[in-house]
């Protein structure tokens, strides 16, 4: 494609380095942060897995980030036109890339669903409703047994049209101003809150030294599966999104910089997200609240019981929505972009084909957990549809596209290309060397390790838990 129909057909660029950090850190940033990192440190022992975490985090998720933003960059494509424009016959890893975001953005919408309507209700006095019978609603809601099916398919659909509306705004008018706004009012509302709770909670400080000081007896190899499954959600890696918007970034920008800073804040808001909520639920008796139940059960009884705890859950779920809706974003983007890449369509028709299908994806998760329940064992999570579609793009897709990515980039077009591409116009790489170990070796065996005893723990063969 021709950089003028590029054009006609909406490739948009971001305006400048600190745009692009903002919003892919606004990507990376979601629910991966405020939902999933904290349950997963809680039931890793607390500080060892946040050391794991940080440590692999740096270096694994570092390397892979730097690669899909230079690759992106370096076609000026979405995930499967890069790696066609590369190398022809290899497009089918850019197509199991770009299933993964499709897949991903209609339960992800679902959840964030649920956080709006526990937004809305905390926001209107209803916090005893939420933590109500042991956090029983929570079930009730999303399998219909409070109001029927009906209202947590109208809070999907609201969350969608949210995100919808950002993404029809376009790349620097929308998604790039978003996160610079939502970005630090999101940071700022954490902090606050950290604030608070370490001033108003008698006891909390146990609940701080589980957090933060590591406990090596608590270390496993589940501990380092945990730490690489969670860098994927947390760092927007192996879903097309990197790649996407290393696509609109300029050539000006060094990658490398870029990359450490969207990791620096990423990791950042990770750490804090736990500091927020791990004490506290340590201190209330909620200590290894592993799943969903962490976020939608346990939170509300801790804030109804907790001094002030009807003000600060409003401000909390308003923080994770934030973070919910900017990754959300990013998720629908990558779609956009791929259709508006392979098909050569305008980007509002594109925008228009990918809404119809989340549209109907999201409602096989809505009703997964009501008359279209399915359950095949761990692979559904007990969680119907929205298990399946989240068991198949974390446990199996994602692990193999960044292998694929991995041996694409060091074996079949050379890893030069690469680095070559990050070193555009006298930019500076110091990470060069081990950036090329990490590719070649490291990062494919931690992802086929991932990817093995991922797929053993799930069918009931052998655990590291």
């Amino acid at each position: 494609m021709t950089r003028a129909m590029s054009e006609e057909v909406g490739r948009a660029t971001f305006a400048g380095k600190i745009g692009f950090v903002m919003a892919a850190s606004a990507s990376a940033v979601g629910l991966g942060n405020l939902w999933r990192f904290p349950y997963l440190t809680s039931h890793y022992g607390g500080g060892i897995f946040v050391i794991v975490y940080i440590i692999l985090a740096l270096t694994f998720g570092f390397s892979l980030m730097i690669a899909e933003i230079a690759l992106g960059r370096k076609t000026g494509k979405s995930c499967i036109s890069a790696f066609g424009d590369l190398c022809a016959k290899y497009k089918w890893i850019g197509v199991i890339a770009a299933l993964v975001p499709l897949l991903i953005v209609p339960y992800y919408c679902v959840i964030g669903g649920w956080v709006t309507k526990w937004f809305a209700s905390s926001a209107v006095g209803e916090l005893d409703t939420l933590a109500a019978d042991g956090g029983a609603y929570w079930w009730n809601f999303i399998t219909g047994a409070a109001d029927g099916m009906t209202e947590p398919a109208v809070w999907f659909i609201v969350f969608l049209l949210l995100c919808v509306l950002c993404v029809v705004i376009g790349v620097d008018k929308g998604i790039e101003k978003l996160s610079k706004i939502l970005m630090p009012l999101l940071l700022f509302m954490i902090i606050g809150i950290i604030v608070y709770e370490m001033v108003a909670i008698d006891g909390i400080w146990e609940g701080v030294n589980f957090y933060l000081n590591p406990d090596i007896s608590q270390l496993s190899g589940g501990t380092f599966l945990g730490a690489i499954s969670q860098i994927f959600y947390s760092m927007s890696l192996a879903m097309g999104i990197m790649i996407t918007y290393g696509s609109y970034l300029k050539k000006d920008v060094n990658i490398e910089h870029s990359a450490r800073n969207i990791g620096v804040v990423d990791t950042g808001v990770a750490i804090l997200a736990g500091l927020m909520i791990i004490p506290v639920a340590f201190t209330m008796g909620f200590g290894d609240s592993k799943g969903m139940g962490l976020m939608f059960n346990a939170l509300p009884q801790v804030f109804e019981t907790m001094p002030g705890g009807e003000v600060v859950a409003p401000i909390f779920y308003l923080l994770v929505l934030f973070a919910a809706l900017t990754s959300a974003v990013s998720l629908l983007e990558t779609v956009v972009s791929v259709f508006v890449d392979l098909s050569a369509i305008r980007r509002r028709k594109s925008i228009v084909i990918s809404t119809v299908i989340i549209v109907a994806l999201g409602i096989v998760s809505v009703m997964g957990f009501g008359p279209w329940m399915i359950d095949i064992g761990a692979f559904s999570q007990g969680a119907g549809w929205l298990g399946i579609f989240d068991s198949l793009t974390n446990s199996v897709m994602m692990p193999i596209v960044a292998i694929l990515t991995c041996v694409f980039i060091a074996y079949v077009v050379k890893i030069t290309v690469i680095t070559d591409e990050i070193k555009e116009e006298g930019a500076s790489f110091r990470f060069e060397k081990p950036f090329v170990v990490m590719i070649k070796y490291v990062c494919p065996f931690l992802l086929t390790f991932m990817l093995v005893f991922g797929l053993l723990d799930m069918f009931g063969i052998f655990s590291l838990y």
